[in-house]
């Protein structure tokens, strides 16, 4: 099968079409013939250095959208030609940027009527990690006070639709070129981040989602009302930003994303209800994968990049 593979760590251009011999299910896995992949900053981070998919040669890809091919011994949820979408293996990359891939079934869900293979595949490692960020961390509730940073982001968007589902009060930070659409997603006030200061128009949060790093973790604990929390997915929340915000009676937290057939099984309802829609900037075929690194590395996208592998 053609897969996307790499001898090297570095730019784009180490990227390249390989031959790779099509993978067999194990126990409690399924094959799956890709339909299309997403395309996440963590896919170029770990290209340049390695991260957590070790030493090269490494297969890269996070998400997937395709059609089940064959179940290994014990599946019980899937059958062959079930529609499946999810992020395999996770935290590890699974190598969905290929023709085929295996996964632990319980790592997929049934991908809901009416989602084409690009917004499948374009939606569950950012839904997935906002939904654990909101949901299973912070726990949001009705009538929660929530701050989203990069509300128009790939995480961002998918965030504010996650939080308004919940019945949270969302805040966002944006450029006011994308205001409007951070407000379609559902937003109660949108704060222009380059003009304004978020501390300043922020005020009483339950829970800031920060996925920008640097100087927002520290700034945000100032929005919190007591006994907040500010979610980190950008870095580890330090040992100092952890006290400051304990003696304040504040939470700092750091979380990985992890697979998770729950999480994805709700984020399924709500795409498939219409209440989770995913914004979809780039779409290229699998061989121009490098280009499609270059275009999310320049950091211009409104949405999320996918490469289409198969009809």
């Amino acid at each position: 099968m053609r897969a996307i593979g790499q001898d090297s760590f570095g730019g784009p251009d180490v990227l390249k079409i390989v031959e790779v011999p099509r993978p067999v299910p194990g126990p409690a896995e399924v094959l799956v013939r890709v339909r299309a992949a997403g395309v996440n900053p963590t896919d170029w981070w770990h290209r340049a250095t390695g991260g957590l998919a070790g030493d090269v040669p490494i297969r890269l890809g996070w998400d997937v959208s395709g059609v089940v091919e064959a179940v290994g011994p014990g599946v019980t949820l899937f059958r062959p030609g079930d529609e499946v979408f999810g992020v395999p293996r996770q935290p590890a990359p699974a190598g969905t940027y290929a023709e085929y891939v295996t996964s632990p079934a319980r790592h997929l869900a049934a991908t809901p009527a009416g989602l084409s293979p690009v917004e499948a595949a374009a939606l569950p490692l950012a839904a997935l990690t906002a939904w654990q960020a909101l949901v299973d961390t912070a726990g949001i509730r009705q009538g929660s006070r929530v701050l989203i940073h990069a509300a128009a982001g790939g995480v961002g968007h998918l965030a504010v639709q996650i939080a308004k589902a919940r019945g949270a009060q969302v805040f966002g930070t944006a450029r006011t070129a994308n205001h409007d659409f951070v407000k379609s997603l559902g937003a109660d006030e949108v704060i222009d981040y380059t003009r304004t200061d978020f501390t300043t128009a922020a005020r009483s949060m339950d829970v800031v989602l920060d996925t920008i790093g640097g100087d927002y973790g520290p700034r945000s604990l100032r929005t919190l009302g007591q006994g907040g929390v500010v979610v980190s997915l950008a870095s580890p929340a330090e040992a100092k930003l952890a006290d400051e915000a304990r003696s304040l009676g504040l939470r700092s937290v750091f979380m990985i994303t992890e697979a998770d057939r729950s999480g994805m099984r709700e984020i399924a309802a709500l795409a498939g209800a219409g209440r989770l829609r995913v914004r979809v900037d780039t779409v290229l075929p699998l061989a121009q994968a490098a280009k499609a690194h270059e275009i999310g590395e320049a950091g211009h996208t409104a949405g999320k990049i996918v490469l289409t592998v198969s009809a």
